[in-house]
């Protein structure tokens, strides 16, 4: 303490103020070895503490130890943060109930602690409309809707819920609040957010994991380690799109050498995206807050962020290709590959040299190439150039400038002789050997050596650090057991190992409340990438962990979830805060505790899918490279993405909003208003404003005044010259109900007056369009 107190503390260190030490985690509680104190105490000479003076005897520093340890239980016993406890499966309140829903039981037996009743069940219009939106992100077909309600089985919204589930919509649509989380696009982003054309696969994969449901936990290994654990598979490969789906910066990477200060600010910045995107989609902790010091409000000590930054240290963004069915062969492609890049980039600096040797005769030359009329003087041009710049070479390089001819002649006959490679954008070991841009392949694919950065600045390095995750949870290394001659994919599946072991209660929290949130509009924790001291405490605990554990235990299905959720009393409930008893309208206007189903909008997506599957012109083909709805100028340098130039009748840009061609830099102007996803930024939860700016898009925009036309042609074809008969067509398909006898008159008097398509231009606009009960 007399060397680290308020007036003298050394290395900015206070061991005499109880919230410094808690905040700065010196004492880390059960966890004496992770704790910086114990450390330092028996640190290796000239880093031990104290510096000089009499040292701590062995039996002052066991007790230490002990003490630290010992804080475990005794933070156990007083609570502790609630998300860093094991998953307790409680009991179900009530007992046992094979008949009834457990969620219905957590959540009524909430409302009863506050004198509340529940909101009545939603009429069967509301229901199939809303858990169609809700897991398939279109309307239901007026057919449908009108056999739902005419089907008299007692399990008739079960079998809905089943057909919903298993339609390949369902993936497309869960697809998109995925993505949002890890904020996909289809550029780079940055200064001159150049395209990533081959982004698109991991988007595909994301939509075929959810329609065949695979066990989370797989979903989890296959975009961190898919190539380790399932080599040779296209998911294994694919998936590694997770890894590189934040933006990328090419003028620090490709413009700047990592010996740069800014190149190091790059691929620091870069693996930062990595270990945000993956601890907050994943456990939903802000680690990435522990990067200049360590985490103000949670135990995360530096270390433990530098410790997942070695984690990925390998890793860079690239074009990654790869052979179907066959690992041994892709490892081959991609070492060819990177060894061709090398051996090209060595030729290139020979004849660069040569040339720099040769002087103004190939600078004459050149001017004659460009002058040049015909393709065969051209061609005599270049083999004198090519001459000159030989003769210009040593015998040296001469010999060796041959070895490159011969090796390069080599790789493309091998590589001519390899089966079809594909390619998707991901996280790997890149190969490429270009001046600026130099991944770990030309050496093995060996991590780069990752230390902490005092206060974030690669200029001051400390001590390194090996590949490790978060030492908050209790029962989990914080540090992976990877022998230095391992792949470096052993840090990755040590990664995934510890995300998906049982004992890990971030892992099956998070993603449970996600799911929820999608349902009911917030989660039972409101901050669904924040779990940690700065973010919300769940509105119903109890029930959080019953789902978590029940997820985690019956084997990760994420269908299975849904239609947990989706066929309890709780999700089916009216969204009207009508007369429900004890008024909890007064007390809790925001509903948090559920006492009726939450009115939604639609999020930007589903509106603009929902006009075209009204209007009739919905292509549903599934898959492959995004649809474009803008021109691009100036691609060679910075593009620019007009999107004022494209066709609102373009059939190509017809399909789902899934598939379309995401841009971070500048963003679609009408998806916009909607409140779309920023793709720069991981969006845990999409905003939901009301503004005359989206009224004026809906009723302005060049895609709803084309689709209006559209819609008026098909009310045309399938009712004819009958316009009271057009107007129930049309509200049945937007809406899936019949107009009233006075919406009925009111409509048929505007057509007179207005036109058919300006009618649907003003179905498209109502609330009713736009919002879900």
């Amino acid at each position: 303490v007399g060397c680290h107190n308020g007036m003298t503390s050394s290395g900015g260190l206070r061991l005499d103020n109880p919230d410094f030490i808690a905040r700065e985690t010196i004492i880390l509680p059960g966890r004496a070895e992770r704790s910086l104190l114990y450390q330092r105490l028996v640190a290796a000479e000239g880093e031990q503490m104290p510096p000089v003076g009499e040292r701590l005897s062995a039996r002052e520093i066991g007790l230490i130890r002990s003490w630290i340890d010992g804080m475990a239980s005794r933070q156990e016993a007083g609570g502790g943060h609630w998300a860093w406890q094991s998953i307790v499966r409680p009991e179900v309140p009530g007992g046992s109930n094979p008949a009834g829903n457990p969620i219905d039981a957590f959540i009524r037996e909430r409302l009863a602690r506050e004198g509340w009743g529940s909101a009545p069940e939603a009429d069967r219009r509301t229901l199939i409309r809303r858990v169609t939106f809700d897991l398939t992100g279109l309307p239901p077909t007026p057919e449908r809707v009108a056999a739902f309600i005419a089907d008299q089985r007692p399990d008739a919204w079960e079998r809905l819920v089943d057909e919903l589930l298993a339609s390949p919509h369902y993936g497309e649509r869960w697809a998109r609040h995925w993505l949002d989380v890890v904020h996909y696009g289809d550029t780079h982003g940055y200064d001159k957010d150049k395209p990533r054309p081959q982004a698109w696969p991991y988007r595909d994969y994301v939509i075929r994991a959810l329609n065949e449901d695979k066990p989370y936990a797989r979903f989890i290994e296959e975009q961190l380690a898919g190539d380790a654990l399932y080599p040779g598979t296209r998911d294994g490969y694919e998936a590694l799109g997770f890894i590189a789906a934040g933006p990328w910066d090419f003028i620090g990477h490709a413009e700047l050498p990592e010996s740069k200060v800014d190149g190091k600010i790059a691929r620091h910045l870069d693996r930062d995206d990595m270990v945000a995107n993956t601890i907050g989609t994943f456990a939903s902790v802000t680690v990435h807050c522990a990067q200049c010091h360590n985490h103000k409000f949670d135990p995360i000590p530096q270390a433990d962020y530098y410790a997942l930054q070695a984690v990925f240290a390998a890793l860079d963004r690239a074009e990654m290709k790869y052979i179907v069915g066959d690992g041994a062969a892709t490892r081959e492609l991609n070492q060819l590959e990177g060894r061709q890049r090398e051996v090209e980039e060595r030729k290139r600096v020979i004849e660069r040299e040569a040339t720099k040797v040769a002087g103004e005769p190939v600078v004459t030359l050149n001017g004659l190439i460009a002058s040049a009329v015909t393709d065969a003087e051209k061609e005599a041009l270049r083999a004198r150039r090519a001459a000159l710049v030989a003769a210009s070479m040593s015998a040296e390089a001469r010999a060796e400038l041959d070895g490159c001819v011969k090796e390069l002649a080599e790789i493309s006959r091998r590589l001519s002789e390899m089966p079809k490679a594909e390619v998707v954008y991901a996280g790997m070991i890149y190969r490429g050997a270009g001046q600026n841009f130099v991944g770990t392949g030309r050496s093995g694919g060996r991590p780069r050596p990752i230390r902490i950065l005092a206060r974030g600045q690669v200029t001051s390095p400390g001590a390194e650090v090996g590949p490790g995750a978060l030492s908050l949870l209790q029962g989990l290394p914080a540090r992976f057991e990877v022998a230095a001659d391992a792949p470096e994919s052993a840090r990755r599946v040590a990664l995934t190992r510890w995300l998906t072991d049982g004992r890990n209660p971030l892992t099956w929290r998070s993603i449970v409340n996600r799911v929820w949130q999608y349902h009911f509009g917030a989660g039972l924790v409101a901050t669904p990438n924040d779990f940690g001291k700065n973010g919300a405490k769940p509105t119903h605990p109890e029930l959080l962990d019953w789902l978590a554990a029940e997820f985690r235990d019956s084997g990760g299905s994420l269908k299975r979830l849904h239609r947990l959720i989706v066929t309890s009393a709780t999700y089916r409930q009216s969204s009207a805060p009508g007369a429900v008893q004890g008024d909890p309208q007064s007390r809790d206007a925001g509903n948090t505790l559920l006492w009726r189903q939450n009115r939604r909008k639609l999020e930007a997506e589903a509106v603009r899918d929902t006009i075209l599957a009204v209007s009739g012109t919905l292509n549903e083909a599934m898959g492959g490279p995004g649809w474009q709805d803008f021109v691009v100028e100036r691609p060679e340098h910075s593009p620019h993405y007009r999107y004022d130039l494209a066709d609102p009748g373009d059939q190509r840009t017809w399909r789902r909003s899934i598939y379309r061609f995401i841009v971070r830099s500048q963003t679609q102007p009408w998806m916009t208003a909607l409140d779309c996803a920023d793709p720069s930024m991981r969006v845990d939860r999409r905003n939901e404003s009301l503004s005359p700016v989206q009224a004026l898009a809906l009723l302005n925009n060049g895609f709803v005044l084309a689709q209006s036309g559209y819609l008026a042609a098909r009310l045309e074809r399938e009712v004819a010259h009958d316009r009271r008969r057009q107007v129930d067509r049309a509200f049945r398909l937007a809406f899936g109900r019949d107009p009233r006898e006075e919406e009925r008159d009111r409509a048929a008097e505007f057509i007179g007056h207005h036109g058919l398509a300006n009618f649907c231009r003003a179905l498209f606009n109502l609330n009713e369009f736009a919002f879900v009960d």
